[in-house]
């Protein structure tokens, strides 16, 4: 496994291209992002989907290795979105008739219905854990949604209460984060990226149950917050910067990752942030283009100027999965060629490197 003295180490935020031939790619891009069961994206029959999706993930460890990632995920290969399969498993919701809700973009969703008190019955990732952890050596991270955008993504015909909705949500991810941890995850990662979209929410209520979420867990990890998926979310206000960020040095997490090239982010910010460390987009997922390795050198470096390598995780923006395999491949090559130039360039006080 790499070393955790390892200055500015490259992860992913969690997704990776899917194959052609496991999912229509097509009917992806056509659509929201799935909040219910999206059966028909796949390719594959039943009865081979596992066995499909387990190919699959082999080859975006493979690739992630090969391009000199890390910290690998598992490309969230099994998923139809970061959310639905983990929010889908829960008792509590009707998958049956599911309700309706207004995206982060403003458009009709179709969303899971709450009936019932959310509960968590099983495991839904630790196999993903497992496999992962079985396929490669190096440090191995693992992405869960979090419980305020799971409440942001649902349909309330139970509670009467948001907050009341979340602290659940955040119960049933808390025991799923403990049993990925016994599964052999190393990093743990709760997407929230509806901190953005509803901020006055976010207010409210985000800091109490994200904290409830992470409660008591023993390793490092990663609270990811982002305007939406690069290929799909094409207006980000350039330049603006988020509306709820320097709130979250108030969660009790270790990371947070944020993205910072498509929307060209005023990173002064990372000076506001704490102790926190922090994970940094340096890719522009809004295009397919691969940059040059001296532009994300340059991005690194500019964070450089606002946060100390010791605090400072390099990464893509968010939405990896809606790429072509060969572009996401590249890019990451670039990315991890990229660190490890202004790693070597470090101060020969930090050990050329590593930390003293």
């Amino acid at each position: 496994m790499a070393s955790p003295d390892l200055l500015l180490p490259t992860t992913v935020v969690g997704s990776y291209p899917q194959p052609d031939w496991l999912v229509d790619r097509h009917k992806l891009l056509a659509r929201l992002p799935p909040r219910v069961r999206a059966r028909d994206v796949w390719r594959v029959a039943e009865e081979f989907l596992e066995q499909a999706q387990d190919d699959a993930t082999q080859v975006a460890i493979g690739d992630m290795e090969r391009a000199g990632i890390d910290i690998l995920t598992d490309g969230e290969i099994r998923r139809e979105s970061y959310s639905n399969r983990f929010a889908t498993a829960l008792d509590g919701i009707d998958l049956d008739t599911p309700g309706e809700r207004l995206s982060r973009s403003g458009r009709p969703d179709i969303v899971p219905r709450v009936v019932g008190p959310i509960r968590r019955t099983r495991p839904v990732e630790v196999r993903d854990v497992q496999f992962l952890r079985a396929h490669t050596r190096k440090p191995i991270k693992i992405t869960l949604p979090g419980p305020f955008t799971m409440t942001q993504q649902a349909v309330d015909d139970f509670y009467g209460d948001d907050a009341r909705l979340a602290m659940d949500f955040a119960a049933a991810v808390n025991d799923e984060i403990h049993d990925l941890v016994r599964a052999g995850a190393d990093v743990i990662q709760i997407d929230e990226p509806y901190l953005q979209a509803r901020a006055d929410q976010a207010r409210q209520y985000a800091i109490r149950v994200i904290n409830r979420a992470l409660q008591n867990v023993q390793v490092p990890s990663v609270l990811h917050t982002c305007f939406g998926y690069g290929l799909v979310v094409k207006n980000k206000e350039v330049g603006v910067g988020y509306p709820f960020l320097e709130e979250l040095v108030e969660v009790d997490v270790d990371q947070i990752s944020i993205e910072a090239a498509q929307p060209n982010l005023d990173l002064a910010v990372l000076e506001r942030m704490g102790d926190k460390t922090m994970v940094v987009g340096v890719l522009d997922l809004g295009i397919a283009q691969v940059e040059t390795q001296a532009v994300v050198e340059q991005r690194i470096r500019a964070a450089l100027r606002h946060i100390s390598a010791e605090r400072l995780v390099i990464a893509p923006d968010c939405g990896m999965k809606y790429l072509p395999r060969a572009a996401a491949f590249e890019k990451l090559e670039i990315m991890a060629r990229a660190a490890r130039t202004v790693r070597d360039a470090l101060p020969i006080a930090t050990g050329g490197g590593s930390r003293p």
